[in-house]
């Protein structure tokens, strides 16, 4: 294409533009500009836009944000710069332009070129101050220099960048939840889940084992199964760790979403008898989210976002996560979780069943402390069902046998996480030869099991020679939680919880609105400038998932609901995230 045939196509493509312009009004620019600068995003980004040397900016950080938010607002979340100069130079009034600091330019084509370079220039400038890459973006690179700029990187500046780039971006969507805030304080129990989605990245993937990166390198292959990491041999259309034969079509190259997802396991969501919703139960919402490569660090990238939520003076309560968070570092994940006050509601893999880990002679079964005594048949009921030596109902049975001998919590944890646990024989839930008998007043005497404790040449464990036994943190702190796995309350709010991740990340990628997964909505490339436009998709997740609830409750004086609520959509059945026999018959027919 010539130099002419390009400048047509060009004014083509701004013509096109200018005829379906729509000027916005002062007071929806002037609503905007208010809540850029309550939730502090003015005074957080100014500084890192601000230079010492060179021409003053002809664009303040403020209205590079505030033409974002406008442009989001027009097409779903979708951000693209042509439209922020657009709205930022030629939707606007005179009056917002001064009010922004915005220089006028001709509506012209060389204006609006004019225009978008100052736009562009300001985004990647607010890009980099928050990039935890060191790596440039937009040319292939070659891996010996991949790695020599890895090697090389400031490792202190990119850590501050990362979370300068988590504040950024969920200040941005924290935004969408200021007029629900008192409803969520209200309502919401601080119980949430939290889980890894592909969002491509714009950009086209090359075999791992070339000599060369990706146009941008900061993206990966996503995987579905497994840990979401690239397994090359698969990648190539070869076969995955099992043996199985798996294609192409199992891979994305694009970046790993983890997103913090709020919903509340006390109500199942199910209408009310006259078909409404109910309004003490807030939908699910996404309250944090960071993105990386697939499969690299979700326990650490988890923690930095329930981090970040917290500070933003959120509750905590259960979360659940699936087997790639529990099967992280309990130092990246399960310990700093408990720090922060949450409550891991966990499945696990077939060789995580059975006894997971002891200490001062009680057995972690499934991540619950019991007594060593306790029966074979208990301790591997588990197996003996994903092995179909038994049925689910027996499964059942024997999880529920279980709960005498777990270990009685005396207090709660200390400030350091150590917790002091009881013998069920000491608490009067089991009878056991080592430990004196129960009172003849004791009104279940008769109906609790008998302990028997096997001959040991060392003699009995700590445990068996006290009443009670201090449990540090560190100990089976990969598997640890406080809900008896299997039983009906972990099936609940496990099974509730999960089921939620599944509505956001179908609602988030609907291809009508804000379609996350698609590559083509976030035009740029690099990890950095990729969030911040996420940022902006899903703060309209949020605000159209509110918007839809929200009409769909009675109004005030009994006014009816502005439409129907939506149909439930087909959803997976509830025991898809955990082997057959978790449900009792009652969750079946929920």
């Amino acid at each position: 294409m010539n130099q002419d045939e390009s400048e047509r196509t060009r004014h083509q493509a701004l013509a096109k533009l200018r005829s379906r312009r729509r000027r916005i009004a002062d007071a929806e620019v002037e609503r905007v500009l208010a809540r850029v600068q309550k939730i502090g995003l003015s005074a957080l980004i100014e500084p890192w836009l601000t230079s010492r040397r060179g021409r003053p900016a002809t664009l303040t950080g403020t209205a590079l944000l505030v033409g974002m938010f406008l442009a989001a607002d027009q097409s779903s979340g979708k951000v693209q710069l042509v439209e922020v100069t657009d709205t930022l130079y030629f939707k606007i009034s005179p009056h917002m332009r001064e009010r922004l600091g915005v220089a006028w330019k001709p509506d012209s084509d060389k204006g609006f070129e004019a225009g978008y370079a100052v736009v562009r220039r300001r985004f990647h400038k607010l890009a980099r101050a928050c990039d935890p890459s060191p790596l440039p973006k937009n040319k292939r690179l070659d891996k010996a220099e991949v790695a020599k700029l890895e090697a090389a990187a400031d490792q202190a500046l990119l850590a501050e960048n990362r979370a300068r780039l988590i504040l950024l971006t969920n200040s941005i969507l924290d935004d969408s939840l200021i007029d629900a805030r008192p409803l969520i304080d209200e309502y919401w129990d601080g119980s949430g889940s939290v889980d890894g989605t592909a969002v491509r990245a714009y950009a086209k993937g090359l075999r791992s084992k070339g000599p060369a990166t990706a146009t941008d390198p900061d993206a990966a292959w996503h995987v579905r199964t497994g840990d979401h990491a690239e397994h090359e041999a698969v990648a190539e259309g070869g076969k995955n760790r099992t043996g199985k034969k798996e294609g192409r079509a199992q891979f994305k190259y694009a970046y790993e979403a983890t997103l913090a997802i709020a919903r509340d396991p006390r109500h199942d969501g199910a209408p009310r008898p006259d078909g409404t919703p109910n309004p003490a139960v807030i939908p699910a919402l996404v309250l944090g989210f960071a993105l990386d490569k697939p499969g690299y660090d979700p326990g650490g990238n988890a923690i930095r976002i329930l981090a970040d939520v917290q500070g933003r003076g959120y509750r905590a309560n259960f979360l659940a996560g699936d087997r790639l968070f529990n099967n992280s570092e309990p130092g990246r994940f399960q310990l700093p979780l408990r720090t922060l006050g949450y409550r891991p509601v966990f499945d696990y893999t077939e060789d995580q069943l059975g006894i997971q880990g002891g200490t001062g002679g009680a057995n972690q079964v499934e991540g619950a402390w019991y007594c060593p005594h306790m029966p074979e048949p208990l301790i591997e009921a588990t197996t003996d069902l994903h092995e179909q030596r038994i049925d689910p109902e027996t499964w059942r049975y024997r999880i529920a046998a279980r709960a005498p001998y777990r270990l009685v919590p005396k207090q709660a944890p200390d400030t350091e996480g150590f917790g002091r646990h009881q013998c069920p024989a000491a608490a009067g839930r089991v009878h056991c030869p080592l430990k004196p008998p129960l009172p003849p007043d004791h009104p279940k005497r008769h109906l609790l099991p008998i302990v028997d404790p096997a001959p040991s040449p060392v003699g009995p464990p700590k445990i068996c020679r006290q009443d009670s036994i201090t449990i540090p943190p560190e100990a089976g702190a990969k598997h640890a939680q406080d809900l008896a796995y299997g039983g009906e309350e972990w099936a609940k709010i496990y099974f509730r919880l999960r089921n939620s991740v599944e509505g956001i990340n179908g609602f988030a990628k609907d291809p009508v609105h804000e379609a996350i997964e698609a590559g083509a909505t976030r035009r740029i490339r690099g990890i950095a400038p990729a969030s911040i436009l996420l940022a902006f998709q899903l703060h309209h997740v949020n605000t159209r998932k509110l918007a839809t609830w929200a009409d769909t409750l009675e109004g005030e004086n009994d006014e009816p609901p502005r439409r129907r609520p939506t149909r439930r959509r087909k959803s997976k059945p509830l025991g898809t995230w955990t082997p057959a026999g978790h449900l009792t018959p009652e969750l079946q027919a929920a």
